[in-house]
């Protein structure tokens, strides 16, 4: 036998081939085809074929009715579900980003310090130092003016180093590993029906989480439970399973939920009133020992009907039981359809529509038929006539409930300015009903859009009409829009401002025709001007691909959610992707960056634990370039000072110890602990995420104003102690300038000042903050007078030369005034600052 098929190809909803077998052949379709990791049930054995095997080939044949049939090699990257799946990229976060850009830049502000002081060096060994030979001999192999300079390039360049932050890489992996922890130990993300805690799978995004502008959801086991409940049918023309008034739950299987009573009427978790005191019992299927104890059904007609023998009832679950795989296929758009499936000699016919009963449910229907089904090949195209003949028996409602608490999270994240996308690969009724479920779509739009378009133009003509309508609103309102071409390399925002209410609904067969390269920017525009945006009928691959676009046009943070396999592309492709481990396997889990059990601690992820840990992050890089800056700069305001011979200001075991001990603790703790308001704030006003989406935290402009920061406070760290030294004496009448002295004034002013700046900066006190922050300061002084004393002197004299000054220096009044008045002229500016701004442009946390 031969099979003649299609090349491997993305399309999971089309196949096309030919099987030659025995001088026959036979047509190859979609129904013929498992795709990789389905699992075939209730089938004690087959014959199957695998076709798409891996390989470059560009159609897979197998020959032969021996080994070919029985062998089943491992499939390969020509899957079609291998061809959905996105590629695994490794995801970093836009301050990392930012991070390499201003530690290059910093690196030049190096290099130009460097040359700086590299040239006063060669001027000044030129005019000053050649006439100092005798006193000042230049070091061996130096002969000119010029080779000093190039030396002092170096030694500057080794001395100034610091100003490059090459610890703060460390610090930012130690602080996201602490904001992992916190989700993971978060007891409110915890689901105690399935023993589930929220988990965060990688370290790197952290702060991303609190600058999410698009969601992306799947609907099936993310919005929804995806647990399939029997809830109603219809048989013979009659309706079974309709819910008594009061009653407290409905068709399940699980036991009923307590319901919410008010004083005059009571609402189970549906929000279905009834009169208080009833209290209906469901159907009692204790007499059939087979029956699921935990099932719910709360009409005994239905189980009335079976005891009395009525032929078509049992007709019905005699069909229901022979043959339960139907699969309707939309024929018109009206939304019927038929379906075809057989078991024996037993057909099928479906019909696809929503259940409408007197109390508003929607749930997706199968209806069910008893006939006859034949094929009869016809010519030599390959193809197949089908004829059906049956009788519609009836009908089942089968109800996927949505999971508690979505309509809310949609609405919080929703005043949080958080888009959100539903794709997902169910029928567009379906996921419309979802939609006004959750609230997502709600009889108050202004109109609700579906493009269904099968061909470029139509799809193209329908997106058009879209905008037309929504401009033509916006002008009606006094809105005016241009309607100049959008180019394509940079989308204003030309509809986002409309007057109204729309939202978007668009089938998979019309996205296929809208991601084309020609129509993507038009698709966008029009989407992201509407509230509400659902995809319908999607393969994986199209998810990533609507993921991908606004990636590339919007350059905002985007996060991707879903529980399943076919989520597993855009979960991958997406900044930040979250698994929802729930009835659908792992896999989704396993490709994700954080996991849960529930939509609705995505709220909690993002507006709790992804704002604080943005906040922390951005407050802590501004902290730590200003301390950096403050703490190297004072070098080179001593370069012209001391003839440019890149001496130290500052003892060599102090520059060692200053971000490894005296300043590294208390900056973690901030970055780790702090917040600006408390946890249930940040659930209350939504409006508090914003700052995060703007990236107002930390940026360009905030690096500048941190670097301003720290070279102003460097200046006067250097420079009030150097005036003050220049007459000072000490109480016997020596004089106080002498370099040892100086050099521990302005140490203890740079700890105490840094020290005095993060207890400014921090938002939130816990003991440990209190605990780093003077921890800090007891043991810059013990270590300082450590160093300086006697004991090591005597057991390295050559290693600890400050021997004495500490305590010489401390001990005079003239240097504690000198500390004072350069801790109050460096702080003060800021706290008037933030004082001002506090009272003339608060922020919302404010």
């Amino acid at each position: 036998g031969e099979v003649v098929c299609e090349p491997p190809n993305n399309k999971l909803d089309k196949f096309g081939g030919t099987l030659y077998w025995k001088e026959h052949k036979y047509p190859l379709s979609n129904q013929n085809m498992l795709l990789r990791g389905c699992v075939l049930r209730n089938t004690e054995w087959c014959f199957g074929l695998v076709i798409f095997a891996g390989g470059r080939g560009a159609a897979a044949a197998a020959r032969g009715a021996g080994p070919p049939l029985t062998r089943v090699p491992r499939p390969g990257p020509d899957t079609k579900l291998m061809q959905n799946s996105g590629r695994t990229k490794f995801k970093r976060t836009s301050i990392d980003r930012l991070m390499n850009t201003l530690v290059l830049w910093i690196f030049g502000f190096l290099v130009c310090m460097g040359v700086i002081l590299a040239i006063g060096n060669a001027i000044w060994e030129h005019e000053v130092g050649a006439r100092f030979q005798v006193y000042l001999p230049w070091p061996e192999g130096v002969h000119s003016a010029f080779f000093s300079g190039f030396l002092s390039f170096w030694s500057y360049i080794i001395i100034l180093n610091t100003v490059v932050p090459i610890s703060l890489y460390v610090s930012v992996e130690i602080l996201r590993l602490g904001h992992s922890y916190f989700i993971n130990w978060d007891k409110k993300m915890y689901c105690a029906a399935r023993r589930a805690a929220a988990e965060a799978r990688t370290t790197t995004l952290s702060e991303e989480l609190g600058q999410v502008e698009y969601v992306f959801s799947d609907k099936t086991g993310t919005l929804t439970q995806n647990v399939m409940v029997f809830s109603k049918c219809s048989v013979n023309g009659r309706s079974y399973g309709e819910r008594p008034r009061g009653s407290r739950g409905r068709g399940a299987a699980g036991p009923a939920q307590p319901a919410s009573c008010s004083a005059g009427d009571a609402q189970d978790v549906l929000g279905h009133k009834g009169e208080l005191g009833q209290r209906p019992e469901p159907v009692d299927f204790s007499s059939n020992p087979l029956a699921d104890p935990g099932f719910q059904f709360w009409d005994a007609g239905l189980l009335e009907a079976v005891r009395r023998g009525q032929p078509l009832v049992h007709d019905f679950f005699r069909l229901l039981a022979l043959c339960h795989t139907v699969m309707p296929e939309e024929k018109s758009p009206g939304g019927r359809g038929d379906g075809t499936g057989t078991a024996g000699t037993a057909g099928t016919a479906g019909m696809a529509r929503g259940w409408h009963g007197d109390s508003g449910e929607n749930m997706g229907t199968v209806g069910t038929a008893w006939g006859w089904r034949g094929r009869h090949r016809d010519g030599g195209d390959g193809e197949d006539s089908v004829g059906t003949v049956g009788t519609l028996l009836g009908a089942t409602a089968i109800e996927d409930k949505l999971q508690q608490g979505v309509p809310e999270t949609i609405a919080v994240l929703t005043l949080a300015n958080i888009k959100i996308w539903v794709l997902t690969g169910d029928k567009q009724e379906t996921a419309v009903n979802i939609g006004y479920s959750c609230k997502m779509l709600t009889d108050d739009m202004t109109e609700v859009f579906v493009v269904s378009g099968r061909t470029v133009l139509e799809v193209r003509e329908e997106l058009r009409q879209a905008r037309e309508k929504m401009m033509a609103a916006s002008r009606s309102v006094g809105n005016g829009f241009c309607q100049e071409k959008v180019p394509s390399s940079k989308l204003p925002s030309v509809l986002e401002a409309v007057a109204g209410e729309y939202a978007l609904v668009i089938n998979g067969h019309s996205l296929a025709h809208a991601l084309e390269a020609d129509m993507e920017v038009e698709f966008l525009e029009t989407a992201c001007a509407c509230k509400a945006v659902i995809c319908c009928r999607v393969t994986p691959l199209q998810k990533a691909q609507v993921v991908e676009l606004v990636k590339k046009y919007k350059k905002a943070v985007t996060l991707a959610i879903g529980d399943g396999a076919n989520d597993v592309s855009m979960i991958k492709t997406a900044h930040i992707g979250v698994g929802i481990s729930g009835q659908e396997g792992i896999q989704a889990v396993l490709a994700s960056d954080y996991s849960f059990s529930q939509f609705k601690f995505l709220q909690r992820l993002l507006l709790v634990h992804g704002r604080w840990s943005y906040l922390r992050m951005c407050k802590f890089l501004c902290y730590f370039f200003y301390k950096n800056f403050a703490f190297t700069m004072v070098h080179f305001w001593f370069g012209f000072f001391c003839g440019f011979s890149a001496q130290t200001v500052y003892d060599q075991y102090f520059i060692t110890l200053y971000n490894i001990v005296y300043t590294s603790l208390p900056v973690l703790a901030m970055g780790i602990f702090d917040q600006d308001v408390p946890e249930q704030r940040s659930m209350e006003y939504p409006k508090l995420y914003e700052p995060g989406q703007l990236n107002l935290l930390f940026n360009k402009r905030e690096f500048f104003i941190c670097i301003a920061q720290g070279i102003y406070t460097s200046v006067l760290m250097f420079f009030i102690p150097y005036g003050v030294f220049t007459d000072a004496t000490r109480d016997d009448g020596a004089q106080l300038a002498d370099y040892q002295s100086f050099a521990v004034t302005v140490a203890t002013s740079l700890v105490i000042v840094v020290s005095v700046q993060i207890g400014l900066d921090t938002g939130f006190w816990t003991a440990i903050n209190h605990f780093f922050i003077w921890g800090s300061l007891a043991a810059y002084f013990a270590i300082l007078f450590a160093m300086h004393s006697d004991g090591l002197f005597h057991m390295f004299p050559n290693q600890f030369c400050f021997v004495g000054s500490a305590p010489a220096a401390l001990a005079q009044p003239a240097v504690w005034l000198t500390i004072g008045l350069t801790t109050v002229v460096c702080v003060a500016p800021v706290v008037a600052l933030r004082f001002l701004k506090l009272h003339l442009r608060p922020q919302l946390s404010d």
